[in-house]
């Protein structure tokens, strides 16, 4: 190109753009951070059993519990190790998965995750991020503990794809053709959560065109841009979160999702979150909604698979941004959670209710 095509060029392109930083390949982070073969075997046989307890293959209630997202290594290090033993004890009742989010979809502004700013100081250093969420993954799955997270952006799944055994699609990204497309070609089960304004049939949309094949733009292994292609996951589902018009656990919304997933053809079997729009944001009103959905799965209703808690060693969450310095240890810096003694006393509660 010669020195006037580039002047014309740069007049229109990337007026906006502050840089470029070449991404470190995902070979390369698989390489620093190998999987051996104890946690590659938990993934496959975890997958498997989440896959059955969605389908019905399997009678357990599925319990996905853990922080709004993952800030602090060693304080969710602590709840996982807390987790692990309830997963061991309560295994023959409930299937429990770590809810390890480090993507924080955001419908204005705010931290977008570890991922994206580890060091929580606007630095914004997602080479560092990748290799933090691996690693973090690594130490949950050594423990013996299956992870569950929220897929966002369509490359990461590259990076730690192969330590997750339960995915989710967002309420803000549930009708993005993009994401249904990645969900296609996930390797585990996910769940599409219905939109923030309440819409149900969003995503069982989601879910429909999930599970069809699709070819699209991504990255391979090696980092390179890549023509995808995909044979679509026979293992999406809906999960309820509540919208704009308040919560949507009780059995009259139940059953009108189930009647929408019948006449889309969608297996009538959802997961429902007892945070976000379910709780108001309210941690102290998690409780209110996971009793309610276990009283519907003890009378009857086996198409409630699972549950979802935020959950964290201490309750409610904190002002972020904020001197790091000063952040309390085990407390969210986004979604209010509930703590640690109330997530065991409502397993336990699942546990012997379920035993009934």
């Amino acid at each position: 190109m010669n020195t006037k095509a580039k002047k014309m060029v740069s007049k229109v392109t990337d007026t906006n753009i502050l840089g470029y930083e070449q991404l470190v390949p995902p070979l390369r982070v698989l390489d620093e951070y190998p999987a051996s073969d104890d946690v590659r075997n938990l993934v496959i046989r975890s997958r498997k059993e989440v896959a059955n307890v969605i389908n019905g293959d399997d009678p357990r209630m599925m319990i996905i519990a853990g922080p709004c997202s993952v800030h602090d290594e060693i304080a969710c290090i602590e709840y996982a190790e807390r987790l692990v033993e309830l997963h061991r004890k309560m295994d023959d009742r409930i299937l429990i998965v770590m809810r390890t989010y480090f993507e924080k979809p955001r419908t204005t502004t705010g931290w977008k995750g570890a991922l994206n700013d580890p060091a929580l100081d606007d630095t914004y250093n997602i080479q560092a991020g990748l290799r933090f969420a691996r690693r973090f993954l690594l130490r949950v799955t050594e423990l013996g503990l299956p992870t569950a997270t929220e897929f966002l952006d369509p490359f990461v799944p590259q990076y730690i794809s192969d330590l997750v055994s339960w995915g989710a699609i967002g309420a803000r990204t549930a009708e993005s053709q993009t994401h249904r497309q990645m969900a296609s070609g996930l390797s585990m089960p996910v769940g599409f959560k219905n939109g923030t304004g309440g819409s149900i049939q969003l995503a069982i949309d989601g879910v429909v065109a999930a599970k069809v094949p699709h070819s699209f733009l991504g990255i391979d292994d090696s980092g390179a841009a890549a023509v995808v292609r995909t044979n679509g996951n026979s293992a999406c589902h809906v999960v309820l979160r509540g919208g704009s018009d308040g919560p949507n656990f009780a059995a009259e919304f139940v059953a009108f999702a189930q009647t929408q997933m019948r006449k889309s053809g969608t297996p009538e079997r959802l997961l429902i979150d007892c945070s976000h729009a379910n709780c108001g944001k309210d941690h102290t009103k998690q409780p209110i909604a996971f009793r309610d959905v276990l009283q519907q799965r003890v009378a009857g209703n086996t198409g409630i698979v699972g549950v979802m808690l935020e959950s964290h060693l201490n309750a409610g969450n904190q002002s972020f941004p904020a001197d790091k310095g000063e952040l309390q240890y085990g407390v969210s810096i986004t979604d209010p959670c509930i703590d640690w003694q109330t997530t065991e006393e409502l397993l336990q509660e699942a546990y012997d209710a379920l035993g009934d």
